[in-house]
């Protein structure tokens, strides 16, 4: 989040506009220091901003915690409070990388699309109901 910050600020000065970003706990940093992944704190300040920048949320550290003590339990709880419907994913092909890509330069050269997944559905929200072993 840093190397964004950085470049937000210089986009600032050199584009004349301000943006006054405060931050919030979610995920792994949040289960470390509050021992919640999305404290209601958290969720106060993301629906009193206009936007809300995301980072990373997890890591190894966390992945054998308990479901409701997992970093992506505070990303889905922020999704549904706040009616969220959508990740944007960028996906633009680098020229100084495209060799090293397992695809063929042909596929590869001059991507540049932009993926809408949906998060609406219940399969996405759904309460897991547990697992059963059948012989």
């Amino acid at each position: 989040m840093s190397s964004t910050k950085t470049v937000l600020s210089a986009l600032q000065r050199r584009c004349g506009f301000t943006l006054e970003m405060t931050e919030a706990l979610i995920g792994g940093a949040a289960i470390d220091e509050k021992g919640d992944p999305f404290p209601d704190e958290s969720l106060e300040q993301c629906l009193k901003s206009d936007s809300v920048l995301l980072s990373c949320i997890g890591g190894y550290k966390w992945d054998t915690n308990p479901r409701e003590l997992r970093p992506e339990t505070g990303l889905l709880k922020m999704r549904k409070s706040m009616g969220l419907f959508a990740n944007l994913r960028p996906a633009k092909v680098l020229s100084q990388l495209i060799d090293a890509s397992t695809l063929k330069r042909e596929v590869v050269e001059g991507v540049d699309v932009m993926v809408v997944r949906e998060l609406t559905g219940d399969v996405y929200f759904g309460t897991p109901k547990g697992i059963d072993v059948v012989d």
